[in-house]
């Protein structure tokens, strides 16, 4: 694979460069934002490794600006001493598909870039998964609601696929894990940070939430039942 290590450590960055050529990966690095920015969106590769405190611009605009102006789609892997909640919402809200907490080991960083290119490149089966309003064309990866089209990064496009697959189904946690990471689930916040972009895509702009939390069970996408009490998106 082609890959972009965009880190402002020349210590971490030549580990990390290193360690990737010697599994046989082509790797690219860059020093601060604006040379990441310009590498990234000026050449083809399969996953980025993005860290989030840079010179010139750092991690979160510089993943904003590849999503929303350059329109690269390519997987990105968020580095980031920060490891509260909020620090990986803003991440994950700015495009990338994954974090993770330094220091982590290489052996990890390795499996976190198979498992974003596998999830990448994976074909989906065609046709149109629909539940209510909310329609996701498998073909073209469209997702729509009342007929407004929904921008969602990959990995919670992969959650509203596996939900709406299994719909009315109730997904327990380590069934949604384990559609989404395979074999390298990141740290247990994750599942809960992506399902909150989730539920602000698909349900935040509507009357009506698609997206339920059944408590202590998992979570369902299906019709919203007027009887049923508010759900306030609390992970079970």
């Amino acid at each position: 694979m082609k890959i972009l290590v965009v880190e402002d450590n020349p210590d971490l960055a030549a580990n990390l460069v290193d360690y990737l050529t010697a599994k046989g990966h082509l790797v690219d690095a860059a020093g601060d934002g604006i040379a990441g920015l310009h590498l990234a969106s000026s050449q083809s590769f399969d996953v980025i490794l993005l860290d989030l405190i840079l010179p010139g611009m750092d991690g979160i605009a510089l993943c904003r600006r590849l999503r929303e102006e350059v329109g690269k789609a390519t997987p990105i892997l968020m580095l980031t001493a920060r490891d509260t909640l909020d620090d990986k919402i803003a991440g994950l809200e700015a495009g990338a598909d994954d974090y993770l907490v330094k220091p982590f080991a290489l052996r990890e960083v390795a499996a976190r870039i198979l498992a974003l290119a596998r999830r990448a490149q994976a074909s989906v089966a065609q046709g149109e998964l629909r539940v209510a309003d909310l329609c996701f064309d498998t073909a073209t990866l469209r997702v729509t609601r009342g007929g407004r089209e929904i921008a969602l990064p990959p990995i919670p496009l992969r959650m509203l696929e596996t939900l709406l697959r299994a719909s009315p189904r109730v997904l327990g946690r380590e069934e949604m894990e384990r559609a989404i990471w395979h074999d390298a689930p990141p740290d247990s916040d994750a599942l809960r940070s992506h399902l909150h972009l989730l539920r602000a895509a698909i349900d935040k702009p509507f009357r009506q939430p698609l997206l339920h939390t059944l408590r202590g069970l998992g979570w369902q996408i299906a019709p919203p039942d007027p009887a049923d009490p508010a759900d306030d998106g609390t992970p079970p």
